[in-house]
């Protein structure tokens, strides 16, 4: 087979895959949660030396969809109430297709002066759910780690001077680990990236932040960038983001939040209340296959000043052609580490403009409620003990009978019996968290996916799980 294929080579493979995928996404509600057992023989069977001849579409369809696609936890699931879940709109993967079948080239504006729009309008919209300034910009990129990189890179070049290695990073113990391992490729070793205690309700102590700050400063050396948290992997916690912008602000320090996981509920009245002083930020990282239901590997970055990545990323090279000096034209190659890269921004762009801002609101919306409605219903179980509420759509919590008190390692192994008991149900799919060197079971509702049919499921089978015998079972978290 030749690799230019005609045009009715095209349309018959592409309806071969796009009924495969139909298919699978018509029966999500009713596919387990969970199938990873038996992963490494899997994997090992489908080890291969490089193919000589080609195998026909169905064939390959059929492995992946009938043995590489299922043995994998399944993320688009409405069940799926674990770690942070992304829902994969349809919409972005029809977007991926236009993209890639095209592949327009969008690391330089003149490449793809269209294209190039189309991901400025997005990053615009994002920089407006925040209420950002006017010279507020940024880029997408793969993913929050990558844009907490680009983040701190950034800081550290406004911040401090070529020899950087003074320079201090401050986050909290809650704080994602995408941040310090950021700040170490960033160049800055682990005794210059300071993690801070946090109060009662998982955000970073205020205090222990200022103390911090003062006494690297007497010991010379050089406090510049703050990171909070909007949303943190544990527990959801939310810094209190305008007290830090103070902070920053008094110190002269870059103020980055870390918003991967709660930033687009700033789309609601709820979260912009919760998040107030995001707005003051230096950088925020946001990551859209979160809080918008967008296919995995699509993150961004926003900065109060966009010519500060164009300073932090600029460089010419003599393949190059002359890059855009106008503010209104961007050459995303100047704002962050790729050159290559493809057109990212219609996977953002067309669900958008196909169902608005509000539709998105009201499913952010509705997830505040569900998790509200979840929390309620656990909180009133027997022997449960609460460690944190849904400031957002996250919260965590363990069952803490009698018999157990002050036993840790019996309450983690009762505590992890009860989370494989509900998985093994394959309604839902719960994983764990440490705080505090305790483990506890965590849920997150943040798929399009999910509605209040998954909460009752939730519900009944924590319930059965606290009477079960125990099963062998795929622990997660």
């Amino acid at each position: 087979m030749p690799l230019e294929l005609d045009a009715s080579e095209m349309r018959r493979i592409a309806g071969l895959a796009v009924e495969r995928v139909i298919d699978h996404i018509s029966s999500l509600s009713e596919q387990p949660l969970h199938r990873v057992t038996g992963g490494r023989k899997l994997a090992e069977s489908l080890r291969e030396p490089l193919p000589e001849l080609g195998t026909p579409i169905e064939r390959l369809l059929k492995t992946v969809f009938g043995k590489v696609v299922p043995a994998s936890l399944n993320t688009a699931s409405p069940g799926y109430l674990a770690y942070i879940p992304g829902g994969g709109l349809f919409h972005s993967a029809i977007a991926d297709f236009i993209a890639l079948a095209t592949n327009r080239y969008v690391g330089i504006w003149l490449a793809s002066p269209g294209l190039v729009q189309l991901e400025q309008n997005v990053i615009s919209w994002f920089c407006e759910i925040l209420s950002m300034p006017s010279t507020a910009g940024g880029l997408l990129l793969s993913g929050g780690s990558m844009a907490n990189l680009v983040a701190i890179v950034t800081a550290r070049k406004e911040r401090l001077p070529a020899d950087f290695l003074r320079g201090v990073v401050y986050t909290s113990a809650e704080a994602h680990h995408s941040v310090a391992k950021a700040a170490m490729i960033a160049g800055f070793p682990t005794e210059r990236i300071v993690s801070v205690g946090v109060d009662d309700k998982f955000r970073i102590d205020l205090r222990a932040l200022e103390s911090a700050i003062d006494e690297d400063r007497q010991s010379g050396l050089q406090p510049f960038c703050i990171v909070g948290n909007a949303g943190t992997t544990n527990t959801g916690a939310v810094d209190d983001l305008a007290a830090l912008a103070d902070i920053a602000a008094r110190h002269s320090m870059w103020f980055h939040v870390d918003a991967a996981y709660g930033g687009f509920f700033a789309l609601t009245s709820r979260g912009k209340r919760v998040m107030r002083g995001i707005e003051r930020a230096d950088s925020v990282t946001l990551d859209p296959h979160k809080g918008l239901f967008l296919p995995y590997g699509t993150g961004c970055l926003v900065v109060r000043d966009r010519a500060a990545l164009r300073r932090a990323y600029s460089m010419h090279a003599s393949y190059l052609p002359p890059m855009q000096e106008h503010d209104d034209l961007v050459d995303f190659c100047e704002l962050g580490p790729e050159l290559s890269r493809e057109a990212r921004g219609l996977r953002v762009w067309l669900p958008l403009k196909m169902h608005g801002a509000g539709t998105f609101r009201d499913a952010l919306d509705e997830k505040l409620d569900l998790a509200m409605s979840a929390f309620e219903r656990v909180r009133a179980l027997p022997n449960v003990e609460i460690v944190s509420e849904p400031v957002l759509s996250l919260f965590t919590f363990r069952f803490r009978p009698s018999p157990h008190e002050g036993d840790e390692e019996r309450l983690e192994a009762h505590n992890r019996a009860i989370l494989a008991r509900v998985n093994d149900r394959q309604r839902v799919l719960l994983t764990g968290a440490r705080v505090g060197g305790r483990f506890f079971i965590r849920v997150c509702v943040l798929s399009f996916r999910t509605h209040a049919d998954r909460i009752d499921a939730l519900v009944e089978d924590l319930c059965a799980a606290l009477d079960e015998p125990v099963k062998p079972s795929a622990q997660l978290g």
